[in-house]
């Protein structure tokens, strides 16, 4: 049957199925617009109020520029996230680089243990630095006199925070090389270091530019390292912090809201200028780069992966000790006195259990909204422009800090004219903040995911005259089945470690793990915190092996194609 045929065959279903793919597109873009844009477009409104809700234009901007303290936090954050780049970026690019192109040994071991901050909230570094540098520090002589709180501390938890990701984006780069370009080089004669320069570098300069970008945006918008470690130096996030649970100042909560969200959006936006720029590194006849074994590189790369897991292992290794011992550093007998939550502040057990709640929630709804997304966006057919707009809500969230969301919600779910106002400090709230904060990532690798199925099957699907949803639970589904476990399990781990994102909109009941660390380390309660955090982390990492194992099982009944 030629196409045209095929064509006037399968119209009518066609366009049935087109209209119920818009409807659904719809209805998840009307979720974005609801729990984004209009909570992101309430903030800009109320920077331009007065307490009294009158409005006051540019005032509120003008106060904020004429407090020298709240402007040097501007320049402090730019420093710290510029620095924080620069140190994260060359820590993660050398090791990617033995990971990649070294024959050492244990690699799997060292990935697995540079990976371990992501199971972590970003306060428990900064809890683990002040047990190992603070006034009483285990090794506070190894600073030489310089104090952890400040810069300093708030540098070192960043890059122990930011590795990963960094590791990640550069490893994914390095491993995408062409064996024939460095064998063209090695007939020519020419130096390693040259190679390095003029082939490796090139070759993984996009890879290394978004690496840049993701660690200055998490960086700049992190609350939990700065909170816990900066002591009297203020950063935009921690501002925003005091302005609303500190002096109830919501109005300038916003302004600074806003100037903390412009240089999220400017970092965002360049790199995906430069990631649209970017082109194929291998044709359909590029070789796999196999690494070569090298006595002396592999050795020097083995140390220098030994140092980075020390590294990252010390920090985790001293929150544990914190959480087990009974008063450091004056009674250091181990026990679990520390884990008896109940007895503290911060939300106790019912905390860690309502994580595991939101983890759960997050996980279930926020896989189907996300999948369902992106599913219309990449196999629908028409509404082009509809679907570039729904791309672009998808995108929105990344550029978007969690401090910023969060208060976001306040000014929108608390207005009493909301008719949504019911769901302000509960659960639900939650839910749909964590959704919307962590979407930008889910839907990327959703898109990934469908990017590699062949159009033809909904061509054959429509042939049959088989609804589109048939050729989705049946197809579609089952083939993207490893993306949407990861999608799951990455919504999780995040909903169980976030702070930021949540810390304005819990209840009296839906206090969270994260959020009570946060809590017992105000009240002076630091190994409680440490072991809240270490609660967290094994809770991740239970979870992980777990969903590994499972997805083993349930691959092999549905991804048996691919070994083909």
């Amino acid at each position: 049957m030629h196409t045209s045929q095929l064509d006037k065959v399968v119209k009518p279903k066609s366009s049935r199925d087109d209209r119920q793919m818009l409807m659904f597109m719809i209805v998840i873009a009307s979720y974005l617009v609801f729990a984004l844009a209009l909570p992101l477009y309430t903030i800009l409104s109320k920077s331009f109020k007065n307490n009294d809700g009158d409005f006051v234009g540019l005032g509120n901007y003008v106060e904020y520029f004429n407090t020298p303290a709240l402007v040097y936090s501007i320049q402090n954050s730019l420093t710290i996230s510029l620095i924080t780049t620069v140190i994260s970026v060359s820590i993660a690019f050398m090791l990617a680089y033995g990971l990649n192109r070294s024959c050492m040994p244990f690699k799997g071991t060292f990935k697995a243990i540079a990976m371990i901050p992501i199971l972590v909230p970003s306060l428990l570094p900064g809890i683990a630095l002040i047990y190992l540098f603070g006034k009483q520090g285990m090794i506070r002589w190894l600073l030489f006199g310089h104090d952890i709180y400040g810069p300093i501390g708030i540098v070192i938890s960043e890059v122990f925070f930011t590795l990963p990701h960094a590791l990640i984006i550069i490893m994914t780069a390095l491993s995408i090389a062409d064996a024939r370009l460095y064998e063209a080089a090695d007939s020519l004669r020419t130096s390693k270091l040259k190679i390095f320069f003029t082939v490796t570098l090139p070759g993984a300069r996009y890879g290394l530019i978004s690496a840049a970008f993701v660690v200055f945006t998490l960086t700049i918008t992190d609350f939990g390292a700065p909170k816990v470690i900066g002591g009297g130096y203020n950063v935009l996030a921690t501002d925003i912090y005091k302005q609303v649970i500190g002096q109830q100042n919501f109005e300038m909560g916003a302004v600074v809201s806003l100037i903390l969200l412009l240089p999220a959006a400017v970092a965002f936006m360049v790199d995906r200028i430069v990631q649209r720029k970017q082109v194929a590194l291998l044709s359909a006849r590029a070789v796999a780069l196999e690494p070569k074994p090298s006595t002396v590189f592999d050795r020097a790369m083995l140390g220098y992966s030994i140092l980075i897991s020390i590294f990252i292992l010390g920090i985790l290794g001293t929150c544990q000790y914190a959480a087990l011992i009974k008063f450091y550093p004056y009674d250091l007998t181990m026990g679990l006195s520390n884990y008896q939550f109940d007895l503290m502040d911060g939300g106790g057990w019912d905390s860690y259990f309502n994580s595991l709640e939101l983890g759960a929630w997050t996980a279930v709804i926020g896989t189907t909204v996300v999948f369902l997304g992106a599913f219309m966006v990449e196999k629908g057919k028409g509404f082009k422009q509809g679907r570039n707009i729904f791309q672009f809500l998808a995108m929105l969230p990344m550029a978007v800090p969690g401090l910023v969301l969060g208060l976001a919600y306040i000014f929108f779910f608390n207005a009493p004219n909301n008719p949504f106002h019911f769901i302000y400090h509960t659960m639900a709230i939650l839910v749909v903040s964590t959704v919307v904060h962590f979407y930008t990532v889910s839907h990327l690798t959703a898109i990934t995911a469908l990017k590699q199925m062949d159009k033809e099957f909904e061509s054959v699907g429509a042939s049959l005259k088989a609804p589109f949803y048939k050729t989705f639970t049946k197809i579609t589904v089952p083939v993207c089945l490893p993306a949407i476990l990861d999608i799951s399990i990455y919504l999780f781990v995040n909903a169980m470690t976030t702070v930021s994102a949540v810390v304005f909109l819990y209840g009296p009941h839906t206090a969270l793990a994260s959020v009570a660390v946060l809590n017992m380390d105000d009240a002076g309660d630091i190994a409680p915190a440490a072991a809240m955090g270490m609660m967290i982390f094994y809770t991740n990492a239970g979870v992980r092996i777990v969903h590994g194992l499972l997805s083993r099982g349930v691959l092999k009944k549905t991804q048996a194609w691919r070994a083909r």
